[in-house]
Protein backbone atom coordinates (compact mmCIF):
# COMPACT_ATOMS: atom_id res chain seq x y z
CA UNK A 1 0.00 0.00 0.00
CA UNK A 2 1.57 3.68 -0.46
CA UNK A 3 0.48 5.27 2.82
CA UNK A 4 2.14 8.15 4.96
CA UNK A 5 1.46 9.98 7.70
CA UNK A 6 3.18 13.48 8.39
CA UNK A 7 3.40 15.33 11.52
CA UNK A 8 4.09 19.44 11.62
CA UNK A 9 4.08 21.35 14.68
CA UNK A 10 5.21 25.25 14.18
CA UNK A 11 3.97 28.23 16.07
CA UNK A 12 1.32 28.89 13.65
CA UNK A 13 -0.07 24.82 13.08
CA UNK A 14 -0.45 21.57 14.44
CA UNK A 15 -0.85 19.46 11.60
CA UNK A 16 -1.72 15.60 11.59
CA UNK A 17 -2.34 13.60 8.13
CA UNK A 18 -2.80 10.66 7.07
CA UNK A 19 -2.82 9.52 3.32
CA UNK A 20 -3.93 6.32 1.89
CA UNK A 21 -3.10 6.50 -1.90
CA UNK A 22 -4.93 3.31 -2.65
CA UNK A 23 -7.95 4.19 -0.93
CA UNK A 24 -11.56 4.76 -2.27
CA UNK A 25 -11.90 8.41 -1.47
CA UNK A 26 -12.97 8.47 2.13
CA UNK A 27 -11.87 11.84 4.12
CA UNK A 28 -11.83 12.81 7.94
CA UNK A 29 -11.18 15.89 7.97
CA UNK A 30 -11.15 18.93 10.74
CA UNK A 31 -8.97 22.13 10.21
CA UNK A 32 -10.86 24.65 11.85
CA UNK A 33 -12.21 26.45 8.65
CA UNK A 34 -15.34 25.01 7.13
CA UNK A 35 -15.19 25.62 3.35
CA UNK A 36 -11.25 24.52 3.30
CA UNK A 37 -12.35 21.30 5.32
CA UNK A 38 -15.43 21.10 2.45
CA UNK A 39 -12.70 21.37 -0.41
CA UNK A 40 -10.44 18.97 1.50
CA UNK A 41 -13.33 16.36 1.60
CA UNK A 42 -13.93 17.26 -2.56
CA UNK A 43 -10.19 16.78 -3.09
CA UNK A 44 -10.21 13.12 -1.27
CA UNK A 45 -13.22 11.97 -2.96
CA UNK A 46 -11.95 12.64 -6.66
CA UNK A 47 -8.48 12.02 -6.30
CA UNK A 48 -9.75 8.24 -4.82
CA UNK A 49 -7.37 8.62 -1.89
CA UNK A 50 -8.36 8.60 1.72
CA UNK A 51 -7.42 11.01 4.27
CA UNK A 52 -7.42 11.74 7.11
CA UNK A 53 -5.94 15.57 8.78
CA UNK A 54 -6.28 17.13 12.69
CA UNK A 55 -5.04 20.59 11.81
CA UNK A 56 -5.45 23.28 14.43
CA UNK A 57 -3.91 27.00 13.29
CA UNK A 58 -4.16 30.60 13.92
CA UNK A 59 -7.24 30.94 12.11
CA UNK A 60 -8.16 33.99 14.92
CA UNK A 61 -5.39 35.69 12.55
CA UNK A 62 -6.64 34.23 9.48
CA UNK A 63 -6.67 30.98 7.52
CA UNK A 64 -3.60 31.27 5.70
CA UNK A 65 -0.96 29.30 8.03
CA UNK A 66 -3.54 26.65 8.23
CA UNK A 67 -4.49 26.35 4.52
CA UNK A 68 -0.71 26.69 3.03
CA UNK A 69 1.08 24.06 6.17
CA UNK A 70 -1.93 21.70 5.25
CA UNK A 71 -0.53 22.14 1.87
CA UNK A 72 2.96 21.55 2.63
CA UNK A 73 2.05 18.19 4.85
CA UNK A 74 -0.35 17.11 1.90
CA UNK A 75 2.59 17.43 -0.98
CA UNK A 76 5.06 15.87 2.05
CA UNK A 77 2.70 12.80 2.04
CA UNK A 78 1.91 12.28 -1.84
CA UNK A 79 5.47 12.38 -2.35
CA UNK A 80 6.78 9.84 0.35
CA UNK A 81 3.73 7.64 -0.38
CA UNK A 82 4.86 7.82 -3.83
CA UNK A 83 8.13 6.16 -3.36
CA UNK A 84 10.37 4.99 -6.28
CA UNK A 85 7.21 6.42 -8.84
CA UNK A 86 7.70 2.98 -10.62
CA UNK A 87 4.90 2.46 -13.06
CA UNK A 88 2.96 5.29 -12.69
CA UNK A 89 0.97 6.86 -15.49
CA UNK A 90 2.91 10.61 -14.48
CA UNK A 91 1.26 13.00 -16.52
CA UNK A 92 -2.47 13.90 -16.45
CA UNK A 93 -4.69 17.00 -17.45
CA UNK A 94 -8.53 17.62 -16.96
CA UNK A 95 -10.94 20.37 -17.76
CA UNK A 96 -13.49 20.31 -14.92
CA UNK A 97 -17.41 22.33 -15.06
CA UNK A 98 -18.46 23.40 -11.67
CA UNK A 99 -21.81 24.78 -12.98
CA UNK A 100 -20.32 28.34 -13.91
CA UNK A 101 -16.97 28.06 -13.93
CA UNK A 102 -14.51 25.88 -15.76
CA UNK A 103 -11.16 24.83 -14.52
CA UNK A 104 -8.18 23.63 -16.33
CA UNK A 105 -5.17 21.73 -14.73
CA UNK A 106 -2.15 19.80 -16.15
CA UNK A 107 0.06 17.88 -13.40
CA UNK A 108 3.29 15.87 -14.29
CA UNK A 109 5.12 13.92 -11.34
CA UNK A 110 7.93 15.12 -12.31
CA UNK A 111 10.35 15.23 -9.13
CA UNK A 112 10.24 19.10 -10.09
CA UNK A 113 8.90 21.51 -8.34
CA UNK A 114 6.54 24.21 -9.86
CA UNK A 115 3.36 25.61 -9.36
CA UNK A 116 1.35 28.07 -12.02
CA UNK A 117 -1.63 29.69 -10.80
CA UNK A 118 -3.46 31.72 -12.54
CA UNK A 119 -7.78 31.92 -10.95
CA UNK A 120 -9.54 35.44 -10.88
CA UNK A 121 -11.55 35.57 -7.79
CA UNK A 122 -14.53 38.41 -6.98
CA UNK A 123 -15.06 38.19 -2.71
CA UNK A 124 -12.02 37.81 -0.31
CA UNK A 125 -14.02 35.67 1.27
CA UNK A 126 -16.04 32.03 1.03
CA UNK A 127 -17.17 31.53 4.59
CA UNK A 128 -13.86 31.45 6.58
CA UNK A 129 -12.00 30.87 3.81
CA UNK A 130 -10.01 33.63 2.13
CA UNK A 131 -9.92 32.79 -1.82
CA UNK A 132 -6.40 33.87 -2.12
CA UNK A 133 -5.43 30.91 -0.09
CA UNK A 134 -6.04 28.42 -3.25
CA UNK A 135 -3.06 29.62 -5.13
CA UNK A 136 -1.18 29.10 -1.64
CA UNK A 137 -2.19 26.02 -0.78
CA UNK A 138 -1.49 24.83 -4.73
CA UNK A 139 1.97 26.25 -4.58
CA UNK A 140 2.47 24.47 -1.17
CA UNK A 141 1.24 20.88 -2.66
CA UNK A 142 2.96 21.16 -5.81
CA UNK A 143 6.49 22.31 -4.25
CA UNK A 144 6.32 19.69 -1.49
CA UNK A 145 5.30 17.31 -3.46
CA UNK A 146 7.52 17.41 -6.35
CA UNK A 147 5.22 17.89 -8.79
CA UNK A 148 5.33 20.40 -12.14
CA UNK A 149 1.49 22.00 -11.67
CA UNK A 150 -0.42 24.17 -13.67
CA UNK A 151 -4.06 25.47 -12.43
CA UNK A 152 -6.18 27.60 -14.46
CA UNK A 153 -9.51 28.89 -13.70
CA UNK A 154 -11.08 28.97 -17.68
CA UNK A 155 -13.96 31.51 -16.32
CA UNK A 156 -16.67 31.34 -13.73
CA UNK A 157 -19.05 33.79 -12.08
CA UNK A 158 -19.44 32.24 -8.35
CA UNK A 159 -15.88 32.18 -5.92
CA UNK A 160 -16.90 28.66 -4.31
CA UNK A 161 -17.47 27.25 -7.81
CA UNK A 162 -14.19 28.41 -9.33
CA UNK A 163 -12.67 26.91 -6.31
CA UNK A 164 -14.19 23.87 -6.04
CA UNK A 165 -13.41 23.12 -9.76
CA UNK A 166 -9.93 23.97 -9.03
CA UNK A 167 -9.99 21.84 -6.02
CA UNK A 168 -11.66 18.72 -7.92
CA UNK A 169 -9.69 19.26 -11.10
CA UNK A 170 -6.22 18.90 -9.22
CA UNK A 171 -7.67 15.67 -7.68
CA UNK A 172 -8.68 14.32 -10.88
CA UNK A 173 -5.66 15.01 -12.15
CA UNK A 174 -3.66 13.01 -9.31
CA UNK A 175 -5.89 10.47 -9.21
CA UNK A 176 -4.82 9.71 -12.91
CA UNK A 177 -1.28 10.44 -12.68
CA UNK A 178 -0.76 8.16 -9.66
CA UNK A 179 -2.41 5.41 -11.53
CA UNK A 180 -0.18 2.20 -12.05
CA UNK A 181 0.01 1.66 -15.22
CA UNK A 182 3.49 -0.53 -15.65
CA UNK A 183 6.50 -1.41 -13.68
CA UNK A 184 9.16 0.95 -15.05
CA UNK A 185 10.01 4.40 -14.00
CA UNK A 186 7.68 6.61 -16.60
CA UNK A 187 10.76 8.42 -18.11
CA UNK A 188 13.26 7.95 -20.94
CA UNK A 189 16.25 9.31 -18.66
CA UNK A 190 15.10 6.23 -16.20
CA UNK A 191 14.88 8.48 -13.05
CA UNK A 192 12.54 10.88 -12.45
Amino acid sequence: MREAEIKRKTNETDIYLKLNLDGQGSADVETGIGFFDHMLVAFATHAKINLFIRAKGDINVDCHHTVEDTGIVLGEAIKLALGDKKGIARFSDCFLPMDDALAFVALDISNRSYCRFDAQFFYKNCGDYETDSTAEFMKALAFNANITLHCSAVYGENDHHITEAIYKAVARCLKNAITITGVAIPSSKGKL
